[in-house]
């Protein structure tokens, strides 16, 4: 346990910031989830709908700098390449 007054309130920052993260990235994961889903059922247009959300999501936890920008690039750019195969077939 911190002992000086400003290590406390370090702590105490960083737990907040910490829960705060973890709510993007599950917001992140379940757009995600939930686009991969779609598209293993066959719905092209809540595909579509679930793709902007979570690349709407991805960018938000970037500029937050939750996650990298060019992981949040990456994941996008993969789940658009899976909805678009999946609107060719």
């Amino acid at each position: 346990m911190p002992i000086k007054k400003s290590a406390k309130k370090y702590m105490r920052q960083t737990a907040t910031r910490t829960g705060q993260n973890k709510i993007v990235k599950g917001v992140v994961k379940s757009a995600i989830k939930k686009t991969r889903e779609a598209v293993t059922n066959g719905d092209q247009s809540v595909a579509k709908e679930w793709l902007q959300k979570a690349q709407k999501a991805l960018d938000k936890a970037a500029q937050k700098k939750v996650i990298k920008k060019n992981t949040a690039a990456r994941k996008k750019s993969r789940l658009s390449a899976l909805v678009k195969k999946a609107a060719q077939k």
